[in-house]
This record gives structure tokens, sequence and C-alpha cells, in this order.
């Protein structure tokens, strides 16, 4: 996946700011004075009275922490310093790795082509994390793991699997554009997948006016308009990759809940009639907003489960313009790498992809 590093202006974000009236944040930090108690933070608020999160975030530094709780973490949320002095010294090592010069005489390309492989895009394209503390990215359970699947998911997952076999028979992995994945070919990561930490991409911008939120998202470049009115959602059978959102405040946690998904993009193969996504955005300091999403759907999960993280104001990390379709190689070159290898009379293997959290 390729894209152009040109910082996204012009008729997008002219549109963004003008419909939600963005206003810049209002935060005052306070410090204590002396030996003073430190006094609680309190969200600003924008002129309307909302509270304010608006501004520029990313979660690049999430990208390293498990989605599920390991085994060998097992009871435990955060990592001992030993662990940690461990996570540290790997990072240091990618950091290492990603900076070294490339000689094709020493070069590791057994992973040819992969993402932070020796053959990768340069360094500049890659948001490498800070090692962090945490276990998991699952926070309910507090076992940090997905509950079970119900009957009626499990017998659901089975069909879709048989379905996709079927489908699939008699045909290779990349013989047409339409046996890719909608991230390759530059449609969409869905939802809760376009704000999920990745190699690169992983910068958003929160906008607000009076009864609406809007959040662009730099991979894909995805926009979600939140109305705040209390407004239905939408009738069932009219579905959308990234689902129907209707948000409220509660105190000072936006409250975003979303319907209405397409089969394709239902999360971890969540049923899309009956799936809910819960997300609540609460401010938690002047330069953090903690992201967290309960995924609720009976008719999948034992129970409701909830996965959280924090995304960090950086005024410094931009949505920069994605450009996926205008730059997207990878589809040209999944595609003919796979003609090309056929006429060799080899079996085509593999068709590009992404893992899911």
């Amino acid at each position: 996946m390729s894209r152009r590093l040109t910082r996204s202006t012009g008729a997008l974000v002219t549109i963004i700011t003008a419909v939600f009236l963005a206003t810049p944040m209002t935060g005052r930090a306070q410090k204590p004075a002396g030996k003073a108690p430190a006094k609680a933070w309190t969200p600003p608020r924008t002129p309307w009275g909302d509270p304010d999160i608006s501004g520029m975030f990313t979660n690049k530094d999430e990208q390293g922490v498990p989605f599920e709780r390991p085994a060998e973490f097992a009871g435990r949320q955060t990592i001992t310093d030993e662990e940690f002095a461990a996570r540290a010294a790997r990072s240091q090592q990618q950091l290492a790795t990603d900076n070294a010069e490339f000689d094709i005489a020493t070069a590791d390309t057994r992973n040819a082509g992969a993402v932070g492989s020796a053959t990768s895009p340069p360094p500049h394209w890659l948001d490498r994390p800070k090692p962090s503390r945490r276990t998991s990215m699952v926070v309910d359970p507090p076992d940090g793991r997905i509950p079970p699947q119900t009957p009626e998911g499990q017998k659901r997952a089975a069909e879709r699997a048989a379905a996709r076999a079927q489908a699939s028979s008699g045909r290779g992995p990349a013989d047409s554009y339409a046996d890719l994945s909608l991230y390759v070919r530059c449609i969409t990561r869905g939802l809760p997948g376009s704000m999920m930490p990745a190699i690169y991409g992983n910068s958003y911008q929160i906008v607000q006016g009076p009864g609406w939120v809007g959040i662009r998202y730099e991979m894909i470049h995805e926009i979600r308009v939140i109305p705040l009115d209390a407004r239905p959602h939408v009738g069932s059978p009219i579905r959308s990759y990234m689902g129907d959102p209707r948000g409220h405040w509660d105190g000072n946690s936006l409250v975003v809940e979303t319907t209405n998904f397409r089969d394709e993009t239902a999360y971890r193969g969540a049923n899309p009639q009956t799936v809910r996504l819960i997300e609540r955005f609460t401010p938690v300091a002047p330069d953090k907003v903690e992201w967290s999403v309960t995924v609720d759907d009976p008719t999948t999960w034992a129970r409701p489960w909830t996965f959280a993280m924090n995304l960090t104001k950086d005024e410094t990390q931009p949505v920069f313009e994605y450009a996926c379709h205008e730059g997207n190689y990878a589809m040209k070159n999944i595609l003919t790498g796979a003609r090309a290898e056929e006429k060799t009379g080899r079996p085509v293997t593999g068709g590009g992809g992404e893992g899911e959290r």
C-alpha cells in the first residue's frame, strides 16, 4: 500500500471545517503553586458548552500492546520492570533496523515486500511505538480475553467460511481485484478498524460543531459524521461499511452508538443485524482522550466485551493525504505478480490482506 506524503488541504478540510464549525482547543493546564495540592483537571468547553475534545490525535504508541492478554501475563494488567526493559530493548533494536542503510548484499530478503522488512517503505513512513506496560487492549472481561462465541455465532462463522470456500473454488487468491480485501482495495478498514493502530497512518482529526462531531481518519481517508440530536437510527435496510452512528454526551464523555453495518465489515464476524458498537471518547488529561469500544452482540458472544486505548493530542502528527487509490501500487503489483506466477506453472499463493484486531 502506498500513499503520497503531502499534507491534506483543500476542499475536504474546508468542507469539514465549515460543516462542523471546528474551534481550537481552549484547555488550561493547571499546575500546583508551591506545595498546594493539585486541582483536579477540568476538560475545557466549546463556546456552545460541550466538552472540547477537538484536535489532531495519534495512537501510534498503542500498536505494541497485545489485543488480548497473552497467557504469560494472566491475571496482570501491567508487566514487570524486567519485562518492560525487554520490550524497550526490542523497540530500540527495531529502530536500528529501520534506520540501517540498505545493502542488497547483506539484506535479509526472505520476507521481501512485507512492511517492516528490509524492502519495506522507508523509515519516515513507519510509526514505531514507545514501549507500553499494558498487557492487553481488552479491559473487560477482566481477564483481558474476548468472551467465547455463542452456538449461533459459531454456526454463522462456519457458514461464512464454507461460503467463501465455495466462492473461491477453482479460483486463485488474486484472479481479480474482487478477490482482495476491502483494505487492499482502498475501500475501508471498517469500524473500529479505522482507528486501530497500524504500522503507519495513525493520525486522526476530531472536529466539533453545535449538534455534530466529525472524525477524519488518515488511513483510507475515511470520515464519520456523528449527529448528537437524538435522531433515531436509519432503517434496517440501509447499511454502510462504517455503520450508522448516533452520539450524545454523558458528562464529559462523548458516547457514540453505531449500528447498521454491512456484512463485509461486521466486526470480527459479528451479526450485522444485531451488533452494536458503543464508543466512549473521554478526555482524561490535557493531551489525552481515552477511546473505548464495547462490542455488544448477544447472537455472537456470550457477553458484551470492551477494549480501550489512549488517543494522544499532538499537533505535530497532522492527518496527511493518504491518496490510497491514486497510489495503490499494491493492487497492480499483486495482480501482476499473480499473472507472472501463473506463467511459471507454480501455484499462486497469497492475495494481500490485513490482520484484524
